[in-house]
């Protein structure tokens, strides 16, 4: 059989079928054998080669080296924090040279930007590390008194022994200001979220443009703006309720923004699922798109959070300070963690310092619980079978 091509050019050749040992023609289907050993993984798999450890740890170890003679003997760079830059610079110069001897341009890149990736990782982890235990080592010894939890600052002074007083009533204000703050700002950050991602429009434009511009407002003007509407227009007194007002405040636009970014990563496939099911526009946000964005909506509770909670002159303008313990929002007064380090740094005392630090450190704790605490609500839900289930399946 040929295939004609035209009548200017030759016919061609038809196209061979490959022939198969044992029948030609057919599909041949490869058989197991059972008797067979089980694969063994290969381990060398995702390791780097002798070659390429050499250079990526020769590279730090030779800048290593020279980082100590350049600091310490050729310039007056004297100090850790020179060493280290010296270290970092020349070691990521090492790297690409050391990189260009034996492989391409596009090599040296990548080990280049790898190298300050981790680095960068490696500094901010260090940055952490060093403040918690910094605030730890300052403030351990005020925290080891089980008084400090559960009693407040009533009848006792600055200077009085650690074994007096604590920030109970600073604790429980703190909570009390941060949990009405999160039941104003989580739905309508979330809601502004849902127009701006959801609904569209020249409008949305218009929000979003004022929700990143809020980002960036210093916490000093959220609370002259409650001070001067809540506090001086409507003649209320300063209280707990002024205080989560001013902290909704610095809240709302940072968990609105990352609410927006988290709705966006939705897949638009799930929603035209939905719609095509005849689910309306509110259903499939309720069923569909905010069940899915669950676990970054968390994200951006815990980021507006931990912006709330730390917040000092917002608190300071709003709400004053009581040494007692306070739980009514409305019934005057309300002290709060930053508001109580702030005092008791103002002092100059190094006891009431000392007790600041547990404060601090009582507050690294409370947030803390508050990021377990979201992470274990917005856990999704786990499809596999229980235990028990299984045990009655298998019954």
């Amino acid at each position: 059989m040929t295939l004609t091509a035209g009548p200017d050019q030759p016919d061609l050749p038809a196209p061979s079928t490959p022939a198969v040992a044992g029948d030609p023609g057919r599909t041949h289907l490869p058989s197991y054998d059972d008797d067979a050993p089980p694969p063994r993984p290969r381990s060398s798999l995702g390791r780097l080669s002798p070659d390429e450890l050499f250079v990526r740890v020769g590279s730090w170890g030779a800048a290593l080296g020279l980082a100590w003679l350049v600091t310490q003997r050729l310039l007056p760079l004297a100090g850790p924090a020179w060493f280290l830059i010296a270290w970092f610079v020349l070691g990521l110069v090492m790297t690409a040279v050391a990189t260009a001897m034996t492989g391409t341009r596009v090599d040296v890149t990548d080990r280049v930007t790898a190298a300050v990736i981790t680095a960068s990782a490696a500094f901010v982890g260090l940055a952490l590390a060093s403040t918690v235990i910094y605030v730890a080592v300052k403030g351990y010894r005020p925290v080891l008194n089980l008084n400090f939890i559960t009693s407040d600052m009533a009848g006792v002074g600055p200077r009085d022994a650690f074994t007096a007083g604590g920030v109970k009533h600073a604790i429980v204000g703190s909570i009390i200001q941060i949990s009405i703050a999160i039941a104003i700002t989580l739905p309508l950050g979330v809601g502004t979220a849902i127009f701006m991602t959801e609904v569209g429009g020249k409008f949305a434009r218009v929000v979003r443009t004022v929700v990143e511009a809020m980002t960036a407002l210093p916490s000093i003007v959220a609370g002259l703006f409650v001070y001067t509407v809540w506090i001086l227009a409507l003649g209320q007194p300063r209280s707990g309720l002024a205080a989560a007002l001013a902290i909704s405040v610095m809240m709302l636009p940072i968990i609105a923004r990352a609410s927006d970014v988290v709705l966006r990563v939705v897949p638009g496939g799930l929603r035209e699922a939905s719609l095509a099911l005849g689910a309306s526009r509110w259903r499939t946000v309720w069923h569909v798109v905010l069940p899915t964005a669950r676990p970054g909506l968390a994200t951006a509770l815990i980021l507006g959070v931990a912006r709330g909670i730390g917040e000092t002159s917002p608190v300071l303008l709003t709400s004053g300070a009581a040494g007692f313990l306070v739980v009514d929002p409305v019934g005057g007064a309300m002290n709060s963690l930053p508001l109580f380090i702030y005092t008791n740094v103002r002092s100059g005392d190094p006891v009431a310092i000392q007790r600041a630090y547990g404060a601090a450190f009582v507050l690294l704790a409370l947030v803390l619980v508050f990021f377990v605490v979201a992470r274990l609500l917005a856990r999704p839900r786990s499809t596999a079978p229980s235990r028990l289930r299984r045990t009655k399946k298998d019954s």
